[in-house]
């Protein structure tokens, strides 16, 4: 039996490594504990109410990937690419770890991220809406042009991060860490002029 009969075959799976499968047929209520995807060829795959706990996916391509109530518990992505991936029809309150992936284009859309760890991703164009991102750590993350509207910051670690921009006004962001050049762009967008710094049309030059 091939690999991909096996995965299809079977509804649980634990501790297994799955290793440079290619996949295109949708994959649908299965459950996987302790398992390791590695190298993973899934562009535009289809993962319907799939139970994932305690598993990581590593060096994948998953671009545009559908995870449709699928469940996440203690998940990590490690140097994937996960380009517009919408992640706002997952299981409720997943838990994720973003190492070193690219996020570029993906949605959060009312999506409960507490605590997920976004560690040197590119997530550049990403949409967080109406999410809550306490205590969330974005360290080393690339969020130029990320829409962050109606979602709770509290906490979170953005001093890292670069191009973030944040609207108070549209966000909840007490205690949230930002980097000396977020800061700046606030200010300039308040109309305020900062010591050592031009207007605000030195945000795109500085990105």
């Amino acid at each position: 039996m091939s690999t991909i009969e096996h995965l299809l075959q079977e509804s649980c799976f634990e501790g297994e490594t799955f290793e440079r499968l290619q996949l295109s047929t949708p994959v649908c209520d299965k459950e996987f504990t302790g398992c390791s995807f590695l190298g993973l060829k899934a562009e535009t795959s289809i993962w319907k109410g799939v139970r994932f706990e305690d598993c990581t996916f590593g060096n994948g391509e998953l671009t545009r990937a559908q995870f449709l109530h699928a469940r996440f518990i203690d998940v990590t992505f490690r140097g994937c690419k996960l380009m517009g991936i919408d992640w706002s029809s997952v299981a409720a309150n997943p838990t994720l770890t973003f190492d070193t992936c690219d996020l570029r284009y993906a949605s959060f859309v009312k999506v409960n991220l507490r605590k997920t760890v976004f560690r040197g991703c590119r997530a550049c164009e990403a949409n967080f809406i109406d999410c809550a991102l306490i205590e969330s750590d974005f360290s080393d993350t690339d969020l130029t042009g990320a829409n962050f509207d109606g979602s709770d910051l509290g906490k979170a670690n953005l001093a890292t991060a670069t191009g973030a921009f944040l609207v108070p006004g549209k966000n909840r962001v007490k205690d949230t860490r930002i980097s000396l050049e977020t800061a700046v762009w606030l200010a300039q967008a308040q109309g305020m002029k900062v010591a050592g710094y031009g207007d605000a049309s030195t945000r795109s030059r500085r990105r």
